[in-house]
């Protein structure tokens, strides 16, 4: 038989009768001849509580007893899910990580996945079994400990079986109804896209586009699984909700896929560094090593000897990219006047694998922001993506103005 994975979010399953919903509609594709295999979350708003639970417990935690807690969640969703399709008469059981086994790594709270053996599951197939419900993000260590595989890891648990089975698609069940041009919020002109590239969902994806979890896109562009995203509240069709594809599978797509943002972004600059061979990496491992994500990195011309350096961050990050950087330089190991933080600042991105073959793709984002007196702060570019930071009070009409520009609301 063919397999079919089916992902379900946590506000999918946030309540029995939501449960009922889903288990209904993994019924439908049992009946169309498929052997499914549903990756659960936790019920919506119940790894947040686990969460708090051993914060409030210890807050100085054993990672690995952080797990075994928080990875309970998909458990109790997976139990009730396999009970419901039982109920309505289709083979089903749940599966925890460890019974499949998903072999991980031994980074507790955010492991990666090495392999999915697929001899259980299938021989379960082969007696009878039409559903296997799996608990999502969670798999187990090479010690024998249970593994949670961070945030929005049961997509990359998804799409990872998926890849494992050979299975003809992995849907998404979510509460979208597909991968928008921009956030519907921002501006009433989003479009919901039929078709989107790998690279440009995993563009999205980075940079602040909440539907799919960066590594699961990774993954799926890495074994060519076909995802598909799908509102779990509404009626499905055949062609529902946003194919995400090969390059090849899009006939004609715009220029501009889709205008992507991110709210919570600082700007750190260090004022009059040393300007030697050896700085970046100096500068750049010490903010590793502290754990901040960096993204946006722009060098000055130096004079004199002495140049500036300015990153973008999470500005959550802030004070730990600065203790970072005041360690290093107590230690000898950089050298710089004053370190400067604007954390009011916005990052707004257009993404499109059209600009390959487009020219004046920045020309028209920087006019069209120039148009509205937006400053630029700082540019990245990438073949497929253009990124600005700038004052965060600018944020949306930035977004409205390049999702006008570009045409965004209009099909290929």
């Amino acid at each position: 038989m063919p397999v079919l994975v089916m992902k379900f979010g946590g506000t999918s399953v946030a309540t029995l009768d939501r449960i009922r919903r889903a288990a209904k509609r993994v019924g439908v594709e049992v009946a169309k001849g498929y052997d499914v295999i549903v990756i659960v979350s936790a019920m919506s708003g119940k790894t947040n509580e686990l969460v708090g639970w051993v914060n409030e417990t210890s807050p100085l935690y054993d990672a690995r007893e952080y797990d075994a807690v928080v990875s309970s969640g998909e458990n109790v969703t997976a139990g009730l899910m396999a009970l419901t399709l039982q109920e309505m008469d289709v083979p089903a059981r749940s599966w925890q990580g460890w019974q499949v086994p998903v072999k991980t790594t031994s980074a507790h709270s955010s492991a990666r996945i090495e392999e999915i053996p697929t001899d259980n599951i299938t021989g379960r197939f082969k007696a009878g079994m039409k559903v296997a419900v799996v608990a999502g993000f969670q798999g187990i260590s090479p010690e024998g400990r249970i593994t949670t595989l961070g945030r929005g890891g049961s997509d990359t648990t998804a799409v990872a079986f998926a890849a494992a089975f050979g299975a003809e698609r992995c849907d998404i069940y979510t509460d979208v109804d597909g991968v928008y041009t921009t956030d519907p919020r921002i501006t009433s002109k989003a479009r919901k896209l039929d078709r989107i590239a790998f690279e440009e969902m995993l563009e999205l994806a980075s940079l602040g586009a909440k539907v799919l979890q960066t590594r699961s896109v990774e993954l799926a562009m890495r074994y060519k699984v076909k995802l598909r995203v799908l509102s779990s509240f509404e009626e499905q069709s055949d062609d529902a909700g946003t194919l995400v594809c090969d390059e090849e599978e899009i006939m004609e797509s715009n220029v501009v896929a889709g205008v992507a943002f991110s709210r919570d972004e600082a700007k750190m600059t260090l004022v009059s560094v040393a300007d030697r061979p050896g700085i970046a990496a100096s500068i750049f491992t010490a903010l590793s090593d502290a754990g901040v994500n960096v993204d946006m990195i722009v060098q000055n011309i130096a004079e004199e000897g002495r140049t500036d350096m300015t990153w973008s961050c999470p500005t959550d990050q802030v004070l730990r990219a600065q203790k970072a950087i005041e360690a290093a330089k107590a230690a000898g190991k950089i050298n710089f006047n004053e370190v400067i933080a604007d954390t009011d600042v916005a990052k707004v991105s257009v993404v499109g694998i059209g600009m390959r073959s487009h020219t004046g793709v920045a020309a028209k984002m920087f006019q069209v922001l120039s148009a509205e007196g937006i400053n630029i702060k700082v540019i990245t570019t990438s073949e497929i993506k253009i990124s600005v930071l700038i004052d965060r009070k600018y944020m949306e009409l930035a977004v409205q103005a390049l999702h006008d520009a570009f045409e965004l609301e209009k099909t290929g």
